[in-house]
């Protein structure tokens, strides 16, 4: 198995929770977070595009108690 060069999320600071993102081809995008790395999140750039706009657009603010 290949290395994958992960690259850390700008939004994530100095801080412990950071997120990092490789992607091993164009038709893949891997996600990991800092407090648990061997848990990988394995998806397509246009699953990862719809998901980051639904976010944005608030389609899952009703899942967060405020």
């Amino acid at each position: 198995m290949p290395t994958l060069d992960w690259q850390k999320s700008s939004y994530s600071n100095e801080g412990a929770n950071c997120l990092y993102v490789a992607a091993p081809d164009r038709d893949t995008i891997k996600l990991r977070e800092s407090d648990d790395p061997d848990v990988i999140l394995t998806t397509t750039p246009a699953n990862l595009k719809a998901f980051i706009l639904a976010a944005k657009a608030g389609e899952f603010d009703h899942l967060v108690d405020d």
